[in-house]
């Protein structure tokens, strides 16, 4: 069966590849978003470590008034509930697990690769992650929630993945409430998760980053 795959941008390390990270945009943006934050990790020249950003397809996005945009899935309201269109979720989060799988046929052990996202692109990789059925490296969760968490299957596989959840005190998109309510969910399903907080809105600061970068290095040491 010929798969046809996101779109991505892909950097490659300066030596052969034997780790990989993907890494989820938010609403409205696309895979060169955080792209441009490489440099700023400041991570070491031979570092095997190739970095893979997905663009999400366009859809209609009905809390933008229907505006076509690229997102990975619907969100039709905004409050603490946040409702949304679950299985576009879960349609991204599959995409996503099938990056994962080419990974694995490049030769990268599933346990040498990260999903990292951010707003929606974390909400996704939240349930790729915990749902896929080969150990990962990591998930690092940016300023997101996790609307999966009352009906995803939780893989075994994954039960110790190391979890860094990161958000700002001031967000007033993904208000730190929601943060906190993926935090608590993973804790009473058993999981532990790392949580922290910046005195930020809603995008990334460079102490955040030289963090990122830490996490990256450690989970891939």
């Amino acid at each position: 069966m010929n798969i046809t795959y996101l779109p991505c941008v892909e950097v490659e390390p300066t030596v052969s590849a034997t780790a990989t990270v993907i890494w989820l945009h938010g609403l409205g943006s696309n895979g060169h978003d955080f792209e441009a934050i490489l440099p700023q990790l400041q991570l070491p020249r031979d570092m095997p470590v190739r970095f893979i950003f997905p663009h999400a397809a366009s859809i209609p996005v009905t809390i933008n008034g229907g505006a076509v945009m690229p997102a990975w899935y619907d969100i039709i309201s905004l409050d603490v509930e946040r409702k949304l269109n679950v299985d576009q979720l879960m349609h991204s989060a599959q995409r996503v697990i099938e990056l994962i799988e080419r990974e694995i046929s490049r030769g990268i052990a599933s346990d040498r690769i990260i999903l990292a996202g951010f707003s929606q692109g974390g909400a996704v990789v939240y349930h790729a992650a915990l749902c896929y059925s080969k150990p990962l490296a990591g998930l690092l969760a940016l300023s997101t929630y996790f609307p999966t968490s009352n009906v995803i299957q939780y893989s075994e596989a994954n039960r110790n993945i190391d979890i860094e959840i990161m958000h700002g005190s001031y967000d007033p998109v993904v208000v730190p409430k929601l943060g906190e309510m993926a935090r608590d969910d993973l804790i009473a399903a058993g999981y532990h998760p790392q949580w922290r907080m910046y005195p930020m809105e809603h995008h990334v600061c460079l102490p955040q980053i030289k963090h990122i970068a830490q996490w990256i290095t450690a989970q891939l040491a």
